[in-house]
């Protein structure tokens, strides 16, 4: 069928969709528990909560390792850690780091389809800082703001930061969160649509240090202690959580927080010496549930899903594939995940699949997790241990606390998930 004069010249002046400004704000070592939206009665978290109101709320996201730099691989290549080679956290003088040729992260991509990327803090990528291989420059990023320039394993939260030596404080009494947030603003003030920002925070991971003042109200909360309803951890956390408020609004006044993408999680779960990670067994460093699930709060543009709860199982390789597909980007086969999205559209086929977990380790890690590897299908998780090769069985819909090991009374569920993992593992 033909179209009219007046048809096709509607079609001409009809703009192309604009693709959505995409803002990911991830925590460091941030418990599933910690938040107010997912039960926390002690933390303030007002920001996150409105967020989750307003989008969605996953309840069993997972990260793709115990720690922190091989999850970070997975959210920027959308590639398993194992396959990238990156298992475990970097050291200082790491040999290895993520390489910028044999990689094309998610900022590189977004910006070849015209996204304007920067990256605010934390990369934990770079191996070798002094030859700087893994550079976040070198992996797309347009801007690199207050990222770290030597090893950043201690923490410094107040100037000087001895992680980034170069960055000046902008002010008397500076906390390093409250200084990305200024910078995140400014980004975002700055920036022409479409943009791709990645707000990587160095908190809460510890050393704990807070604003004395905001800690000092939470330690005069009734049940404050050192370990559960930590007033350091809370007072960090309600930081972390007004640069979640200041960025909302900033995209608010800009008009454009409709037509943005905004994602929240963090990359393991809460270190168990400081917090208690809820109902879930153990913390960061195991894969156990409180070492891998993770908070996982996303607003889709123009509100869709909007006030969702969703307990279809997803993890940080879902991350740079939802990315690629809302800028409209080809899904190339090398993306182990599916874009997070699908777990509204393809229910059934999202919740069945398997999730897997390598984590060899040398040594058992300092806070206590093991050499293991993991799978996940439906309500039945396997772990295997390397270091003396047992296996731990245990059903999450009927005990999400992993209290009780039932591979005696299931031995064909557990083989059948062992030679499902195996086969993964040497694939």
């Amino acid at each position: 069928m033909s179209l009219s004069r007046r048809q096709f010249t509607l079609l001409a002046l009809t703009p192309p969709p604009r693709k959505p400004n995409i803002v990911f704000v991830l925590a460091d070592d941030l418990g599933w528990a910690e938040l107010g939206c997912y039960g926390n009665t002690f933390n303030e978290t007002p920001h996150l909560d409105q967020l989750a109101r307003d989008g969605v709320r996953f309840t069993q996201a997972y990260a793709a390792a115990p720690v922190c730099s091989p999850t970070r691989v997975s959210l920027m290549t959308g590639q398993h850690p194992k396959t990238v080679g990156i298992t475990d956290f970097l050291r200082a003088d790491d040999p290895v780091h993520l390489s910028p040729t044999k990689y094309r992260s998610v900022a590189k991509r977004l910006a070849e389809t015209g996204y304007h990327t920067g990256l605010i803090g934390k990369w934990h990528l770079m191996g070798d800082y002094t030859t700087r291989r893994g550079d976040p420059a070198k992996h797309g990023f347009a801007e690199v703001i207050c990222s770290e320039s030597k090893y950043i394993g201690p923490g410094y939260y107040f100037p000087p930061y001895l992680h980034m030596p170069e960055v000046q404080p902008k002010q008397t009494g500076e906390y390093l969160t409250d200084r990305l947030n200024d910078e995140a603003v400014a980004f975002i003030e700055r920036s022409s649509a479409p943009f791709f920002l990645y707000v990587a925070h160095y908190t809460v991971h510890t050393r704990l240090a807070a604003k004395k003042d905001i800690e000092a109200r939470f330690a005069a909360k009734p049940g404050a202690s050192a370990k559960k309803n930590n007033p350091a951890l809370a007072a960090m956390l309600w930081s972390l959580d007004e640069c979640i408020g200041k960025m909302r609004a900033a995209l608010e006044k800009k008009g454009v927080f409709d037509n943005t993408l905004f994602v929240f999680c963090s990359d393991n779960g809460g270190e168990d010496r400081v917090t208690v990670n809820g109902a879930l067994r153990a913390g960061k460093s195991t894969l156990y549930e409180g070492g891998i699930r993770i908070p996982f709060i996303t607003r889709f543009p123009h509100g869709q899903h909007a006030g969702k709860v969703s307990d279809v199982p997803i993890d940080t390789l879902d991350v740079m594939p939802e990315f690629l597909q809302q800028a409209g980007s080809p899904l190339t086969n090398e993306l182990a995940g599916r874009p997070f999205s699908r777990a509204f559209t393809d229910t059934k086929l999202f919740a069945a699949r398997p999730h897997f977990w390598h984590y060899p380790l040398a040594a058992p890690h300092f806070l206590g997790g093991r050499s293991a590897g993991a799978v996940r299908e439906g309500d039945w998780k396997l772990i295997c241990f390397y270091d003396n090769n047992t296996q731990e069985l245990y059903n999450l819909r009927l005990d999400p606390s992993e209290a009780r090991n039932v591979i005696a009374e299931h031995p064909a569920v557990a083989a059948k998930l062992r030679r499902k993992f195996e086969a993964w593992r040497h694939s």
